[in-house]
């Protein structure tokens, strides 16, 4: 069962860790990073990433399952839901130096899932973030064109607010600078499988190190189902 820790002040600045299976017996443990989605909105919480979570920890990874403050009555928007991932990423990069013997900080990877990915990419901007590769699992990459299609059922407005400052989305920041690996379903409703074919090509035009794989027939949720080859093919990645 997971171990929960503040990162914050904030009721929702929590992470729940996850110990590798069989401790420390065969080394440092590579590090995984979660960030569910659900369109930023407290309708969703990081319970969603539970059954990932299990499955990496049974694997022998380090899980950090991460919380952060959503829009609606939980305080969340921009840029401070931002800055709570950030926090925490900072928190587990604490963890990593206090013991090398127990954490890998050559693998450490983040895997945001939706609105998720959006800010796994967005923290590995981050200079002091201790990622050192991105997963992003159907992510949101371009929040100007979600809102023009009408995604995430209006999400984009109230996450952005009446004036945002900065530039939300991962598309138009590149180049990401660290390795990642984009995967999304060709079936997936919620965040159109375009929207990750544009993305990787651009990130590929800035000179990022990006790897992208489309799953076929799968949906928004296949990539965060254990059960499924979506979520078995990026583990298998992720081990290699």
């Amino acid at each position: 069962m997971p171990v929960t820790e503040p990162y914050g002040d904030h009721p929702s600045a929590v992470v729940h860790r996850w110990e590798p299976a069989g401790g420390a017996a065969g080394g440092p443990a590579p590090v995984a990073v979660l960030l569910h989605g659900g369109w930023w909105r407290d309708l969703h919480d990081a319970s969603l990433m539970d059954p990932l979570a299990r499955d990496l920890a049974g694997a022998g990874w380090a899980v950090w399952n991460v919380e952060y403050r959503r829009t609606g009555r939980d305080g969340g928007g921009w840029p401070r839901t931002l800055d709570d991932v950030n926090a925490a990423l900072r928190l587990v990069g604490r963890a990593l130096r206090a013991a090398p013997e127990r954490y890998d900080a050559s693998r450490v990877v983040s895997a945001g899932h939706s609105a998720g990915g959006h800010l796994a990419l967005l923290n590995a901007l981050e200079p002091d973030t201790p990622v050192t590769r991105v997963v992003a699992l159907a992510p949101v990459t371009d929040l100007e064109r979600c809102a023009r299609e009408g995604l995430g059922e209006g999400a984009v407005g109230p996450f952005l607010g009446e004036h945002p400052h900065g530039e939300p989305s991962p598309l138009r920041r590149l180049p990401i600078g660290r390795p990642h690996l984009v995967v999304h379903g060709d079936a997936d409703p919620r965040v159109p499988v375009g929207h990750s074919r544009d993305y990787a090509a651009a990130a590929r035009a800035a000179g990022d190190d990006v790897e992208y794989r489309e799953v076929p027939g799968a949906d928004h949720f296949a990539v965060i189902d254990p059960a499924h080859p979506a979520w078995a093919a990026v583990r298998a990645r992720l081990h290699a």
